[in-house]
């Protein structure tokens, strides 16, 4: 396997970066059953954001980059958002070096706490993040479905794609 490094953003990543979160909103949306295709258009306004805290990209040597992490700013505390591996490099540990890194990073500004919000169907990245340390749950967001049909769920304690979470 190529060497991977994790970087500052720089603006010649532009196209990679808009390619990457399209990849990650396009998969948000096929995990829910949207039928849009999003070319990135997001990508922009997010690098507009005025708490953005920093922006990381991971470089593979062969393949350019392959993963992006960003920090939000929250008072002393932040955000991890987004955090995308290209589908290609998944399941490699590219994604806990781009955690890494930006702990490393919130810890250096001597920041409280970090936060990250995955998609609640996406069991792969919900371990993932559990295996690298985020084991506290903050805050869980309800939704009432109203296009689908009303399910039942019966369960004790607070247990989340098989993975125990403290809150």
């Amino acid at each position: 396997m190529s060497p991977v490094t994790v970087r500052s953003y720089r603006p010649s990543d532009h196209s990679a970066g808009r390619r990457l979160w399209s990849e990650l909103t396009n998969q948000h949306n096929q995990m829910y059953g949207v039928n849009a295709d999003d070319g990135g258009e997001g990508f922009e306004e997010y690098l507009t954001r005025l708490d953005l805290g920093g922006l990381w990209v991971a470089d593979h040597a062969d393949d350019g980059v392959i993963g992006l992490v960003g920090l939000v700013l929250r008072g002393r505390a932040g955000e991890v958002e987004p955090i995308v591996v290209t589908v290609t490099h998944r399941h490699k540990g590219v994604g806990r070096q781009l955690l890494r890194h930006v702990g490393d990073e919130a810890r250096r500004r001597n920041m409280t706490a970090l936060t990250i919000s995955p998609e609640s169907r996406n069991v792969d990245a919900i371990r993932s993040l559990h295996a690298a340390g985020y084991d506290v749950v903050s805050s869980i967001e309800l939704t009432l479905d109203l296009n689908r049909a009303h399910h039942e769920w019966q369960q004790e304690g607070l247990e989340l794609h098989e993975r125990q979470f403290r809150s």
